[in-house]
């Protein structure tokens, strides 16, 4: 007897649902990576796949909510960091938020404390596949005890990957090695580190601070995953992901930019507030200036930055948090007119959305680059530390960012060098390029299409290389 039209209804479900994966997701336990991480959970997750996203409780607890529709598919695990006390981190100290930057290299020893419980979640869960993050080197090696395909997937772009991580064993050794490009790169490059950036974080790339050096790590996951996804596109960097592929001898994928989607009760008021001065301002008049969570400014930055925007004549909108130092005397009450300092957390996204704002001045964050880019939004471009010097280098030579100039040695900076270049991204002849070339690229870091495009692309191999 032929099947009913129901019972085939029923066999064509059970087939497709038979073609869903099931992905363990094991990011760093940095926001700067986890929120990522939870972008391709629920891009995933809108394709119908399981998703166990795994993370210590914290920061579980802190993530923003999912939208109703998603959360079935997104399982959040609890994964706990040994006691306190025996790593010495700070009481409730779960992410790199929650310290200093000196204290990061415990927490990373932490976090590498947790391959036991880690591998026993996922010997008793048995996905099809692990997407893990640079600082859990030591996922392939796990992965390959329990017969489990591994992704290395990275926040980092295609060019900063190529510059820390290509080689083992590393022979760079000094400070001088990271300011030019690595031998490894067979055609003209600008990604380098400067004196003043290496200086800040070369004990990271070394492991000169006792810990498993960012070089080693990035490296070791590189060489011992399955396949490596890059949050890039073929779009902005098809000669440093061809270049990986080709050093490596794997599959290196695009995975795209990532671009923030829709959580749960985003709306309050504080995009109200900020919305109502935002209105009252000029097209694409307004210098947006924030940091990121991390970033904290010393106060000769502080006063010649705030100096820099005073001296400008453009209206700002400056995201302060966290910072004890003072803003120079009467700064606050000079601009009141027309800017504003925001002491609290900030609708980052929907204020770049606004058509009010027309230059971003950024850290580099690849995060907060793609949220502006996804508008169109050119960028002033003053890095502080983390892979942010190889993110300006990239965005400089595709002529999508403009520097701040600074001095080579210390990374200092003065008012009239700050005043000029703002000058230079908002309305100067000079600066057309960048927002031309802004304008040029944000359908590639902000359409949902080209998005999902990479997405299915990425899925597609997953699911014609599980075991």
């Amino acid at each position: 007897m032929a099947p009913s039209r129901t019972e085939k209804t029923l066999m064509a479900k059970d087939q497709v649902d038979s073609n869903k994966l099931h992905i363990a997701m094991f990011p760093w336990l940095a926001f700067g990576h986890i929120l990522p991480y939870l972008e391709l959970a629920k891009l995933f997750a809108q394709k119908g796949h399981r998703i166990s996203f795994i993370s210590t409780p914290r920061n579980i607890q802190r993530l923003p909510k999912l939208p109703p529709d998603l959360s079935p598919f997104i399982n959040l695990v609890n994964l706990p960091l040994p006691s306190s006390s025996e790593f010495n981190l700070p009481n409730d100290a779960e992410a790199t938020s929650d310290m200093s930057r000196e204290q990061v290299p415990i927490l990373k020893r932490a976090y590498d404390s947790l391959r036991d419980s880690l591998t026993d979640l996922l010997r008793s869960s048995k996905p099809d596949w692990l997407l893990f993050d640079f600082a859990a080197y030591w996922v392939p090696d796990m992965a390959r005890d329990i017969n489990l395909r591994n992704a290395y997937f990275s926040i980092f772009n295609a060019a900063s990957l190529s510059f820390i991580g290509a080689e083992i064993p590393d022979t760079r050794t000094e400070p001088d090695h990271f300011i030019v490009p690595p031998k490894w790169v067979p055609f003209p490059s600008k990604i380098a580190l400067r004196r003043f950036e290496v200086s800040k974080i070369f004990d990271d790339l070394s492991g000169g601070d006792g810990d498993v050096s960012v070089v080693y790590r990035i490296a070791k996951s590189l060489r011992g995953c399955d396949v490596v996804a890059v949050r890039s596109c073929w779009e902005l960097e098809s000669e440093w992901l061809n270049l990986m592929a080709h050093i490596l001898g794997k599959p290196v994928l695009p995975i795209g930019q990532l671009p923030p989607t829709p959580y749960a009760g985003e709306v309050n008021d504080s995009w109200s507030t900020a919305k109502e001065w935002l209105d009252l301002q000029p097209k694409r008049s307004v210098v947006y200036v924030a940091f990121g969570s991390e970033v904290v400014l010393s106060q000769d930055e502080l006063n010649e930055m705030a100096l820099g925007l005073e001296l400008s004549g453009f209206p700002f909108f400056w995201v302060l948090r966290g910072h004890s130092v003072e803003l120079p005397t009467g700064f606050e009450d000079r601009t009141r007119e027309r800017g504003i300092v925001w002491r609290s957390w900030a609708p980052q996204l929907k204020i770049l959305g606004h058509e009010s704002v027309g230059g971003f001045l950024t850290h580099s964050g690849w995060s907060s680059v793609v949220e502006a880019l996804k508008f169109g939004i050119p960028l002033l471009l003053l890095t502080f530390t983390n892979d942010q010097g190889l993110n300006a280098r990239l965005l400089e030579d595709k002529m999508i960012g403009y520097s701040v100039p600074r001095d080579e040695i210390d990374g200092s900076f003065t008012r009239e060098s700050m005043a000029k270049s703002l000058k230079v991204v908002m309305v100067e002849e000079e600066g057309e390029v960048y927002r031309e070339k802004a304008k040029e690229v944000s359908p590639i870091f902000g359409d949902m299409g080209v998005q999902n495009k990479y997405v299915d692309e990425f899925l597609a191999y997953l699911k014609s290389h599980s075991i």
